[in-house]
């Protein structure tokens, strides 16, 4: 099933997919799913595009446990309303991400990005898509050029492409499919260290 959109999507970044992975064709992409909300327009958008989408859910850097299993709740609605295939990490992988962010909690970004994208680069190779890509880069509050960064490294490395691609003109056009649908809208990025900032109105 796809979403219409209203209005329509002015793409921001590459003309056609095919270009965005170094003038290799693809067909199918494992897209690294954030949340519920934030997939409504980037899966519609890539099937827009002639790509077999499949969803990917891995996001150890939500706390508490509870507010986790809410948003893949939420994830595994949307599939389920718009027939969108669903692989989900099964675990909760909260003890790696503060590993890898400890000690750098103010700058703890980069280290959630490359957590959740090498682990999605790893199962797109293993399973056989021609790219992954993630709905982070839907947001206009995260940062684009390191996503870009680290997308790319990790598609090196377990040799699957990274497909780019500026989602953020549809931000506003996702929250209003998402609301139509009456998916869950989470108050904070994921952590719980934003968290503390979006409620105890600090800055770590």
């Amino acid at each position: 099933m796809r979403i219409p959109l209203n209005p329509p999507f002015v793409k921001g970044g590459c003309s056609r997919v095919q270009e965005s992975v170094k003038g290799a064709e693809i067909t199918s992409i494992l897209l690294h799913a954030c949340c519920g909300p934030c997939s409504t327009f980037v899966v519609n958008r890539l099937q827009e595009q002639g790509l077999e989408v499949s969803a990917f859910w891995y996001n150890p850097n939500v706390h508490p446990f509870r507010e986790h299993q809410h948003r893949l709740e939420t994830m595994e609605l949307l599939a389920r309303a718009i027939d969108l295939p669903l692989v989900i990490d099964e675990g909760y992988d909260m003890l790696k991400y503060f590993q890898a962010v400890v000690g750098r909690e103010s700058d703890r970004c980069p280290d959630c990005y490359r957590l959740r994208l090498s682990r999605t680069a790893e199962v797109a190779h293993q399973r056989g898509f021609d790219a992954f890509t993630t709905t982070l880069l839907i947001s206009p509050y995260q940062n684009h050029d390191l996503i870009r960064v680290i997308g790319e490294e990790s598609g090196e490395e377990r040799g699957v492409e990274f497909h780019y691609e500026d989602f953020r003109p549809g931000f506003r056009e996702g929250h209003r499919i998402s609301r139509e649908l009456g998916l869950y809208h989470q108050g904070y990025c994921g952590c719980v260290y934003s968290e503390w900032e979006r409620y105890g109105k600090v800055k770590i």
